[in-house]
């Protein structure tokens, strides 16, 4: 084994690790306090708060912080991969704009109430989609498909979803505006396990389908020309890579609200350490991804406990500033 895939097998190590280190630390934190040699008495005892705290709140949170940010961070490293430009995030595209405005929509004529809890979810997947509709078949001039169009209309779809959402806020009331905001800076606190374990196949799903494009992904650091002189069909790769990442997008918005800076920091800082091999940078971002949600939200339970921040004020303000010093430091300009 050279030393290549040496590094690899460490990283994937250490990456396995800090999940394992990170899913402990979000068992046992929190304002009921446990540590691991309390979960055989706590499972034994169901009657126990202990117990409900752990299976009702705790490890759903964890499942859903795995498929979140695992998608994202996936979602972000493909999508930077197609458009051979690590400045891409999965919310570039306006999927995180077109779900928000969904489930504005739904709050402001009340589908919520009427309709059941599953309105907002499916509320934020149809906004989701019709952006990806939008987005992809606009991109498309007589079979011509052209990527940089795909990016300019998707920010300025991005734009008209955020205007009509600024609209929706200014015309609306006060209730309505609270439940939108909050929706908007995303949470993990979802009670509903089968929508938790529908997003956690779903991510998985994609992380296994992802990897059938690898060896294209890394063709495609070429150019499309030239990944097509090597045998890659850029064109098919591209549009299905663009689907597969951009649904991951939209049903983790829909499900958790907009959680930003994961697709782009997290790959971002990977593709620094391990290099620019997609073989191993979509595992790898796909484990980043989920063990920085996981620590976030349990800053976001725990900084003003017992109240709790919104996950993605924790994901802006820490995506921001590592943000700032990946570009800052000198090895990250060799990474462009």
């Amino acid at each position: 084994m050279n030393e290549k895939y040496w590094k690899w097998v460490i990283t994937l190590s250490i990456l396995f690790i800090l999940l394992i280190a990170s899913i402990v630390v979000s068992l046992s934190s929190g304002e009921v306090r446990f540590s691991l040699f309390d979960l055989k008495y706590i499972l034994q005892h169901k009657d126990s708060l202990e117990y409900i705290v752990l299976t009702k709140i705790r490890i759903p949170r964890i499942l859903l912080g795995l498929s979140i940010g695992g998608a994202l961070s996936l979602s972000g490293v493909i999508l930077q991969g197609i458009y051979r430009n690590p400045l891409v995030e999965p919310y570039t595209l306006g999927i995180s704009g077109g779900a928000s405005l969904g489930v504005a929509l739904a709050i402001v004529f009340g589908l919520n109430l009427t309709a059941g809890a599953f309105m907002l979810p499916i509320s934020g997947f149809l906004g989701a989609f019709i952006t990806i509709f939008l987005v992809y078949f606009l991109s498309v001039r007589k079979d011509n498909f052209s990527i940089n169009r795909m990016l300019l209309i998707g920010v300025m779809i991005s734009f008209i979803a955020s205007s009509s959402m600024m609209f929706l806020l200014a015309t609306t009331t006060k209730e309505n505006i609270h439940n939108i905001i909050f929706w908007v800076m995303g949470s993990l606190d979802e009670p509903n396990t089968m929508l938790i374990h529908f997003v956690l196949g779903t991510s998985v799903a994609g992380l296994i389908s992802s990897y059938f494009f690898a060896r294209p992904l890394n063709a495609l650091r070429l150019g499309g020309k030239r990944a097509q002189h090597i045998g890659v069909n850029s064109a098919l790769t591209i549009r299905i890579l663009f689907i597969i990442s951009s649904m991951l997008v939209g049903i983790c918005v829909a499900v958790a609200g907009v959680i930003g800076f994961v697709g782009l920091i997290i790959p971002h800082l990977l593709r620094i350490i391990i290099g620019t091999d997609f073989r191993i940078l979509l595992l790898s971002s796909f484990m980043g991804g989920s063990i920085f949600i996981i620590l976030c939200d349990v800053l976001a339970r725990t900084l003003i406990s017992p109240n709790e921040l919104p996950i993605g004020v924790i994901t802006g303000m820490l995506g921001g500033v590592a943000f700032i010093v990946v570009l800052s430091s000198s090895k990250s300009k060799s990474a462009f």
